[in-house]
């Protein structure tokens, strides 16, 4: 089959490779229809993210159909079609049973590297480096899921390909992201980046009960789909102070809720963007935190930041005493999407929500690099590339 595999940071390659086969009675074969870039998946072409290994295939935001299942495989069929959630749940450990699929105790078979990062094994996440599994990503012909019954979801009548995709990744990432912030009706939310996770995000707020939701980017079609297709207030940190204009709108007290949906790679225009980017450039620390230390400063106090945007390992001049002082509460994690793709579904099925809108350039998966080199670069108004294999 072919597929778009990593080869070293900033080097993408269209290869020709082995099919996948069933490795476990539990396990899928995907035929991808629909497969689409992610900004965490920036990180692991920046070579941001360790343990990936030239050849590896990347992606893992896609949608297909089955085309052979595991003889443990209970709740689907061959021509499904269905969605992926990348991060992989068995269902049957702890955290699974109490809907923390994101949390799983068995999903990663080289739990080593995350355990001697973060204390403990992290969950197995498709297309994500060996340090989350090894798994081979979507930006091929077909992919292997383990778990089938727990990851994959059918797609229900009357939810198009492009609306189903998202489910896959941006929608539940984005709700997972307004609902870890505990909005309360009324409540005012600040979302930094306006991305796809971004404007699932700024949606999702909403359908929480959010009354105001502020979006805060620098890309001007980003901020123009924010205001048009998610009604929040756009902000372009490139000519706005942030701060000053949060406490404004707010009354002086700041939003209720901030949420982070941009993580490692952030962009600023302050001085400690200029710190943080010459740190990780040496390799002194992982993450850029400009967004994080201001949605942090930001929050009212007893408010809630929910964080999202992918960080991987060591931040410097993190703001602790702004969280104990205000009494803030932090929340974040990988989306649980096993949790809440049946609500997103059905937000769908009642024209609630559409990500549909995300879908910006669909390309052959033969233009990969040159698809990610768009996406990275942002031009020509790219929100999301989606590669048909």
């Amino acid at each position: 089959m072919r597929a778009l595999t990593w080869q070293a940071p900033n080097l993408l390659r269209v290869d020709h490779v082995a099919d996948p086969a069933i490795l476990n009675p539990q396990d899928a074969i995907i035929r991808v229809t629909l497969s689409s870039v992610c900004g965490s998946d920036l990180h692991l072409l920046g070579g941001y993210v360790p343990a990936m290994k030239p050849g590896d295939i990347i992606g893992h935001e896609f949608m297909g159909e089955v085309v052979e299942v595991g003889k443990g495989v209970t709740d689907l069929r061959k021509g499904d079609k269905v969605i992926t959630i990348s991060i992989i749940g068995c269902g049957n450990c702890e955290p699974c049973q109490r809907s923390d699929f994101s949390c799983c105790d068995n999903s990663n078979p080289n739990p080593s590297a995350t355990d001697l990062m973060y204390g403990q094994p992290c969950c197995g996440i498709i297309g994500y480096s060996h340090a989350f599994g090894g798994y081979p990503g979507s930006h091929a012909t077909y992919v292997r899921v383990p778990f089938a019954d727990v990851n994959l979801f059918k797609v229900p009548e009357g939810v198009s390909d492009e609306q189903a995709l998202f489910v896959s990744d941006a929608a539940p990432t984005g709700y997972f992201a307004a609902d870890n912030a505990d909005i309360q009706p009324g409540d005012t939310v600040a979302v930094w980046g306006c991305g796809g996770v971004g404007q699932m995000a700024i949606c999702s707020a909403y359908l929480l009960g959010a009354e105001r939701v502020i979006a805060i980017d620098r890309y001007p079609d980003r901020l123009r789909l924010a205001e048009e297709r998610g009604k929040a207030i756009p902000i372009n940190y490139e000519k706005t102070n942030v701060h000053e204009a949060l406490l404004e709108l707010t009354g002086g007290r700041g939003p209720d809720r901030c949420i982070d949906c941009v993580g490692m790679e952030a962009h600023g225009t302050e001085i400690d963007y200029a710190y943080d980017k010459a740190k990780q450039l040496l390799r002194l620390h992982t993450e850029r935190g400009s967004v994080l230390r201001q949605a942090i400063r930001a929050c009212r106090k007893g408010g809630t930041v929910s964080v999202v945007g992918v960080y991987g390992g060591l931040l410097d001049k993190f703001p602790m005493g702004a969280i104990v002082n205000k009494a803030l509460t932090l929340r974040s994690g990988q989306q649980p999407g096993q949790r809440y793709a049946p609500t997103l579904f059905e937000h769908i099925r009642k024209g609630e929500l559409d990500p549909a809108y995300l879908l910006t350039h669909p390309m052959s998966l033969e233009d990969g690099a040159q698809g990610y080199k768009l996406f990275k670069e942002k031009t020509d108004n790219c929100l999301r590339v989606v590669f048909k294999p």
